[in-house]
């Protein structure tokens, strides 16, 4: 029995003001579909969910929901009563049973005590748990995720992971985190152009097709305009005279046909390249923190905090929502005063602080230019200024426009551009990834990583944080301690808890309660106080792990040839030639599946 269709999306238009979004856009989602929604900021990712939610209008066209459509999303308002617990919220929101709800909110580790605590007494990342689990309950078959990364912490995120490789369901999701799109989606659908573009393959595979096409439509506008050359060649050398008046005026109609032929190109997502002006290079301690205690009021968050920075090194404060990691940054940003203890900063250090609300102090009757002329330092030259505006996506005619008719996306934008043109010897940097497309992220990613000075960063982006990081601090129960190993170290030991929790989960008897069986794992080992050591035994090297990433692309790729070579041999085409052929890339597909076990993947 084929999949049933879920939405029609039937030819709809949007557009707000001049701006058009959707221009004729159609697609069909199915049943079990697991899709990774992309597109540069503005393209109208949640404008296309907004409309699927009935909270946003079509001007044309029309987004028909089946009958059998179940459609799940997660709340931007809190559904919370006052004092109300865990256990009680979902029976009362879902209207399901006690043991229904505990055993959804297992698979979040909500267990035992967390499901009798006040919701009020949770942190964010665990409210955030709580409202995926009401979600849940509901059974959706299409399940709507609008970058969930800019509100899950790390170890949430990896957990909704393990639920959605298992999810029955269909699901979208924007994100612009590519980690989490490669780790849970199986088709791509690309908002760009006015259009909706479904590619039944994965990001990377989808990503390597555009790349072609790309090429391909690039080779035809050479040809065409290397045409148009030649015809405008003879129009400047015979367009005056009488006798080829004609043949001139032909021409020129045959130039506006040609231009008619032209293949629109978008930028390749791997064309865009960020430019942050480097520093003086300086070597020696930047940053020494003793005996320090962090939090307000009196109120201690972290405490007995010791440690000390190089100049040029890269930092990831990590953890879940709610430790004080924003806290930490704050207090060594010299924005919030420590409760005990010292923050020492190197004579002469420039420090630059950027966090979602930076662009509340902005001048709202300031326009684009006049904001970034008056933050940037004196000797950054205009080319320098108009280039860093280009890769926040912002054009020469966006430039007059003021402060107070832009989005709070585009602020944010605009505050990191110009934060990255006062120069700064060190930019402490606050969840700097929302409101920008994976593409810009990683670009930015990439630049800081290369950057000569020193940077701190905020991020639950494992693409954004792996490009840069290359020291990690981790804010835990009261406590900061640094980590050795590498960022991947460290995801790959929260992903080990999280599928070891999983099982667990998967255990639970009626009642909530968790079958205890031999060689399950310890409350303590979930809690991510995990064994190096041990991972190390079974994780692939960064070399392997990358080899084994190119052997896994060139398995699919011989995949596809052989099927493709066994429909020709079906139709009786070249069937002894293409018998060969199948023959030769079964042996090789079994040599690339062997190397990537030998490998460990």
């Amino acid at each position: 029995m084929a999949d049933r269709v879920l939405l029609q999306v039937r030819e709809i238009t949007k557009a707000f003001g001049e701006k058009i979004i959707f221009n004729g856009a159609s697609v069909n989602i199915v049943e079990k579909q697991k899709i990774g929604v992309i597109g540069r900021n503005g393209a109208g990712k949640t404008t296309f969910f907004k409309m699927i939610l009935d909270k946003e209008e079509t001007d044309t066209g029309e987004i028909v929901l089946m009958p059998h459509l179940r459609l799940g999303y997660i709340e931007q308002n809190d559904p919370f009563l006052e004092g109300e617990t865990v256990i009680s919220f979902l029976q009362r929101y879902t209207g399901k049973e006690d043991w229904e709800c505990g055993k959804m909110a297992a698979k979040f580790q909500l267990k035992n005590e967390k499901l009798q605590s006040k919701i009020s007494d949770l942190s964010g990342g665990y409210q955030m748990r709580v409202k995926l689990t009401a979600t849940l309950l509901f059974e959706p078959n299409l399940l709507l995720l609008d970058e969930p990364t800019n509100y899950l912490d790390l170890s949430t995120l990896i957990l909704l992971e393990q639920f959605l490789k298992t999810f029955k369901g269909a699901f979208m999701v924007i994100t612009h985190d590519r980690e989490f799109i490669k780790k849970t989606c199986l088709q791509t659908l690309d908002v760009a152009g006015g259009q909706l573009l479904f590619h039944p393959e994965p990001l990377e595979e989808y990503l390597e097709y555009k790349e072609e096409q790309e090429a391909l439509a690039a080779s035809v506008n050479v040809n065409i305009e290397r045409k148009q050359k030649q015809l405008q060649e003879f129009i400047s050398k015979y367009g005056a005279k009488a006798s080829k008046a004609a043949s001139a005026q032909s021409k020129r109609k045959q130039i506006i046909k040609l231009d008619e032929k032209k293949i629109s190109i978008g930028r390749a997502f791997s064309a865009v390249k960020m430019y942050i002006p480097p520093i003086e290079n300086k070597q020696g301690i930047g940053l020494e923190v003793k005996n320090l205690n962090t939090g307000y009021e009196g109120k201690v968050i972290t405490s007995d905090i010791k440690f000390t920075i190089d100049r040029g090194n890269k930092v990831a404060i990590l953890g879940d929502n709610g430790q004080g990691k924003s806290t930490l940054l704050k207090t060594i940003a010299g924005k919030l005063g420590p409760v005990s203890g010292n923050v020492f900063w190197k004579d002469g250090l420039k420090i630059a602080f950027y966090n979602q609300h930076v662009s509340e102090e902005m001048i709202p009757t300031e326009n684009i230019l006049e904001y970034i002329k008056r933050v940037v330092v004196s000797n950054v030259k205009d080319d320098e200024i108009y280039r860093v505006l280009g890769n926040f996506l912002f054009k020469k005619l966006d430039y007059t426009k003021l402060i107070s008719y832009l989005s709070g996306g585009e602020k944010a934008r605009l505050c990191l551009a110009g934060m990255f043109l006062s120069k700064a010897d060190v930019y402490l940097l606050d969840e700097p990834t929302n409101h920008l497309d994976f593409e810009t992220v990683e670009s930015m990613g990439d630049a800081l990583g290369k950057f000569n000075g020193t940077v701190f960063v905020v991020s639950h982006n494992r693409t954004f944080v792996n490009l840069i990081a290359n020291q990690i601090m981790e804010v835990k129960d009261g406590h900061v301690r640094q980590i050795l190993g590498t960022y991947e170290d460290y995801v790959w030991q929260l992903e080990e808890a999280a599928q070891k929790e999983s099982l667990v989960a998967s255990s639970s008897l009626p009642g909530g309660e968790v079958q205890r069986t031999k060689g399950a794992v310890s409350e303590s080992s979930t809690t991510g106080d995990y064994d190096l050591s041990k991972a190390e035994k079974t994780k692939p090297s960064k070399e392997a792990a990358k080899r084994i990433f190119e052997l896994k692309k060139d398995l699919s790729k011989t995949e596809k040839k052989i099927k493709q070579l066994q429909e020709l041999v079906s139709e009786n085409v070249e069937t002894e030639k293409n018998q060969v052929l199948v023959a030769d890339l079964e042996v090789r597909w079994l040599e690339i599946q062997g190397e990537i076990e030998k490998l460990g993947g």
